[in-house]
């Protein structure tokens, strides 16, 4: 299998980024896991009871072994959450399990987790990608040689090379049909394509352009199968500035964007137009919250209203920062052409990426696009840290310094209600807020798209578009 680069910690205590996050989950077990819908399920916790908004008993399931044959118990469970909270393990993954005050062990299958704070999302910081279960004792260099007690298990990584991973055949849950995995690090795209044309490799996800998936579909020994995404790119005004600080504004640039021309010509069908920051198979997501289809004369009449009467075919100017990335500067000249026609003039900055993502992190722009969710979004939490008000730069996600008191309030509330049903309702109201401010302009998810040879089959694409396919892919002979 293809990937663009190596993981940079396969310790499922550290590693964030999406290869390390993607290949440990392979190798290692979480308390729970997430299905299609992003609903928490069973996983070395067979059950679960939470008492009072503080406390979560997990019952950890019985016969379960880490790959080097030792048990896998509830010590293990206490170590692991310990070790990442408690500074003895330098992680960026410390902050997530700060509401934690403590973790008793009663017996080898019981572990009681007491916050100091209702914390919702506890549940899903402890599920399959956020975190793994490692051997009590483990330490820093973990990650050369990590055992986990997943359905593969690790074989060898070289950097910027290869990670092998192999079939756990003493699996605890249903074992994977494919023997070995190897992730052989190609980073130019292009060799990518030629690799998976010539058969070299089986598989890649997620890794090639549009035109290239669109070309590869007439291979005869390939098949290149989609599946609606969950990443999410968006348009992010500041609303310190004084043109954008008017939802108005904000509502007739929405207006003005024609996402389906751009989904059409630019990824080629590859990608849905977004709503939300949720995904819409999400159990939070709202189908009913305010759209903002394509209507020209709509935006003009909405910038009439505001104050900014068209002179000469231009209200005013705006500057859009981006990166140098092909795709981040086609799609920057396309919303040029279509905010021009409703007489906003958007002046284009592009910058190499470490630059361009200074910028934004420190909420120096007036308009940016280029970044996208990948994950993230997953989570409704993901409210707090991106609109809550207290969660500006540099710090925090909530970089066009939105602020509404209400929407905070709603988000503190849905953070300390753990009833799904409830928080659902709370996060119904927060996205119809949000689509009426519009502190992002909500753009596309973009579909995942796996490239693989004929002879693997039965792949079944995880709304994520994570590795999860190798557990049921098989091998024709």
């Amino acid at each position: 299998m293809i990937i663009e680069n190596s993981p940079t910690n396969l310790d499922p205590r550290v590693g964030t980024d999406a290869q390390s996050q993607r290949i440990y989950k392979l190798m290692f077990d979480a308390l729970v896991q997430k299905d299609e819908h992003f609903n928490l399920r069973p996983m070395l916790a067979e059950r679960w009871e939470i008492p009072d908004p503080l406390t979560y008993i997990f019952h950890i399931r019985h016969g379960v072994t880490f790959h080097d044959g030792r048990p896998l118990t509830a010590r293990d469970v206490k170590f692991t959450l310990d070790s990442m909270r408690d500074g003895t393990l330098r992680t960026p993954k410390a902050a997530t399990f700060r509401p934690i005050k403590s973790i008793d062990v009663p017996d080898d299958y019981t572990v009681i987790v007491r916050l100091s704070e209702p914390f919702a999302a506890m549940l899903w910081n402890v599920s399959d990608g956020a975190i793994g279960i490692v051997p009590a004792g483990s330490d820093d260099k973990f990650y050369r040689a990590p055992v986990g007690s997943g359905p593969f298990w690790f074989v060898g990584q070289e950097q910027d090379k290869d990670v092998a991973i192999s079939r756990n055949d003493h699996y605890w849950g249903a074992e994977p049909h494919i023997q070995r995995v190897d992730f052989i690090v190609v980073p130019d795209t292009t060799t990518r394509a030629l690799e998976l044309r010539k058969g070299s490799a089986d598989a890649a996800i997620n890794a090639l352009t549009s035109d290239m998936s669109l070309a590869l579909k007439s291979e005869p020994n390939l098949t290149v199968e989609t599946s609606p995404g969950t990443i999410y790119t968006y348009l992010a005004p500041n609303l310190r500035d004084p043109i954008l600080k008017d939802a108005r504004v904000r509502q007739a640039i929405a207006y003005a964007i024609d996402r389906g021309q751009i989904i059409q010509y630019i990824w080629r069908g590859f990608a849905r137009p977004a709503n939300s920051v949720l995904p819409p198979q999400h159990w939070a997501y709202d189908a009913d919250a305010r759209s903002y289809p394509h209507d020209p004369e709509r935006a003009r009449q909405l910038l009439d209203a505001a104050g900014y009467p068209e002179r000469n075919g231009v209200r005013f100017h705006l500057t859009l920062k981006t990166s140098t990335d092909e795709y981040n500067r086609l799609i920057a000249a396309v919303l040029q052409q279509q905010l021009r026609d409703v007489g906003i003039a958007l002046d284009i900055r592009t910058y190499e990426f470490a630059t361009w993502y200074a910028d934004i992190v420190k909420g120096a722009f007036q308009l940016f696009t280029g970044l996208r969710w990948i994950g993230g979004n997953e989570d409704p939490d993901i409210f707090e840290y991106v609109f809550h008000s207290a969660s500006v730069p540099p710090r925090r996600a909530n970089r066009g310094f939105y602020a509404n008191p209400k929407v905070d309030a709603l988000i503190e509330q849905a953070r300390g209600e753990i009833d799904q049903q409830k928080r659902r309702q709370t996060y119904l109201q927060v996205q119809q807020i949000l689509n009426e401010d519009l502190p992002y302009i909500h753009l596309w998810y973009l579909d995942n798209v796996l490239v693989h040879n004929r002879r693997v089959r039965n792949v079944k694409i995880s709304p994520s578009g994570n590795y999860d396919f190798l557990l049921t892919a098989e091998l024709a002979q």
